[in-house]
């Protein structure tokens, strides 16, 4: 592998200033063939998952509903993982089970009486569990736990029967299970998205999709949006780092891989003041590499999307980071909590030698699925508030409409809406005429 690009901070700000990060494709071809599954499926329901099962899975299944014989397979999970997937979720369930506490209905008095907010939960949602290459259960708790802390009532889940059995993977079956997800699909990609906004024989159509997936599934969710709601359209991951001499190399190295492995379009960053510590990682992740077993694809995401920025203080790292608006930050410096406020545009953020991103994929809590492709600038982490929505109330007696309604009638006619101003004035007995 060539050596890594070294950027500098005024590199980097041009860099970002011309580019647009892709979050998904906008190949023209791939919208126009997702658009074709998505017709597909609205027209043929169920015989359209079907074929494409069959055609992108390579798998033939007579229903798209698991059956209970493949819920058995469950059986298959050993006891030790079970018993990591059961903690993961009471960590991930403690974490926004304090999230719902800061959610509040409120109300205030008004000049017209007193007016407020008050939530509920989206009645259905679909979960989407990416296949492919790796398994991802760990994604099943984190988008499932949010949504029944919120109280949501329905819960689908859909992910991609393996090729090899035609089956759903047992780990994404068995992280189901322990959170009581009855409702589950062996159907993938554009087609599952699909299903969840149109419905087909087998599925009712959903409110709101979340979860990941490749660029076609990410396209289905731009399209079908507003027919259904999304939480985001997932791009590839991404990790910055910055690091002062204090960080260790061997550390930052590994980080750097965990996200690299993932997809041959993952981004990493290093961003340091120190050139020899550039150089000492860069000799590490070579080292570290040699020996990993999906070496080939971090390789091709390391040589294509990767850089390391050479910075002249944190201050400048600072920006550079505020300016790439990465998915996870890690903060190998000395003082992570001098900086912590100046960061304004990442998904999350890692402080310190010891917390390394993978805690926060598995174990810590907090969302793992996070704004990617510099979304984070105006975006969050998947939280319960995803899957609450808020309504306003208004109260408004006469005696406080008898002060005010000339005001809005006023307003309503300056809008030229003859009907808004009369809606308040025949309330005190106004005759309506021109």
């Amino acid at each position: 592998m060539k050596p890594f690009k070294i950027k500098t901070y005024t590199e980097v700000n041009e860099f970002y200033r011309d580019t647009k990060l892709k979050l998904f494709s906008d190949d023209y071809t791939t919208e126009k063939e997702v658009a074709g599954i998505i017709n597909q499926v609205r027209n043929n329901g169920d015989k359209a998952l079907r074929n494409y099962t069959l055609l992108f899975d390579k798998v033939e299944r007579d229903s798209i509903s698991v059956t209970q014989n493949e819920l058995n397979k469950v059986k298959t999970i050993s006891r030790d993982i079970l018993s990591i997937l059961k903690k993961s979720a009471e960590n991930i369930k403690k974490f926004h089970m304090n999230e719902l506490k800061t959610i509040k209905k409120w109300m205030m008095k008004t000049d017209t009486g007193r007016a407020g907010q008050i939530w509920t939960p989206i009645k259905r949602i679909g979960v989407y569990i990416p296949g492919g290459t790796a398994v991802y259960p760990s994604t099943v708790l984190m988008n499932v736990i949010p949504a029944k802390v919120a109280g949501v009532e329905e819960i689908a889940l859909t992910s991609p029967p393996c090729k090899d059995t035609g089956l759903i993977n047992p780990l994404i079956l068995a992280s189901a299970q322990l959170l009581g997800i009855k409702e589950i699909y062996a159907v993938g990609g554009a087609q599952a998205i699909a299903a969840f906004a149109y419905g087909t024989e087998s599925i009712k159509p959903v409110d709101k999709i979340t979860g990941p997936g490749n660029t076609w599934v990410a396209e289905a969710k731009r399209q079908v949006f507003g027919k259904t709601g999304i939480d985001s359209i997932a791009g590839p991951t991404e990790l910055a780092v910055i690091a002062d001499k204090s960080a260790c190399p061997e550390f930052i190295a590994a980080d750097l891989l965990s996200q690299a492995e993932h997809d041959t379009m993952a981004r990493v960053f290093l961003i340091s003041i120190d050139r020899e510590l550039l150089s000492r990682v860069e000799k590490e992740i070579f080292r570290q590499l040699s020996t990993l077993p999906r070496k080939n694809i971090a390789s091709e995401s390391l040589l294509k999307n990767s850089f390391f920025v050479k910075v002249d203080s944190v201050e400048q790292a600072v920006e550079v980071v505020n300016r790439i608006a990465p998915e996870h930050l890690e903060l190998q410096i000395k003082d992570c909590n001098k900086f912590i406020n100046m960061l304004s545009t990442s998904g999350a953020i890692f402080c310190g030698n010891y917390s390394a991103e993978s805690i926060g994929d598995y174990w810590a809590g907090p969302n793992h699925t996070l704004p990617t492709g510099s979304t984070a600038r105006f975006s969050s982490a998947l939280s319960v508030r995803d899957f609450i929505r808020w309504t306003s109330i208004i109260y408004c007696k006469k005696k406080k409409l008898r002060k005010i309604f000339p005001f809005i009638s006023k307003f309503a006619r300056a809008e030229n809406l003859e009907a808004h101003a009369r809606a308040v004035e025949i309330r005190f007995n106004k005759e309506i005429t021109r």
